[in-house]
């Protein structure tokens, strides 16, 4: 297990999304952002912050 800076979680899954939705453009953002939070491990607050960057930016 490696030791990452805090927020890198965050900021791969953001990129990974991003790479997501151009890929596969059929599935819904909150099943992304719920499967980025499995993958990366990410607490509720920062799938709030994924809903809110993703809505705001569309």
């Amino acid at each position: 297990m490696s030791i990452l800076p805090e927020g890198e979680q965050l900021r791969r899954a953001v990129k990974w999304i991003s790479d997501e939705r151009v890929e596969n453009p059929k599935v819904s953002l909150s099943k992304l952002i719920g499967d980025a939070c499995l993958k990366f491990d990410l607490p509720p607050k920062d799938a709030e912050f994924l809903s809110h960057f993703f809505t705001e930016k569309d």
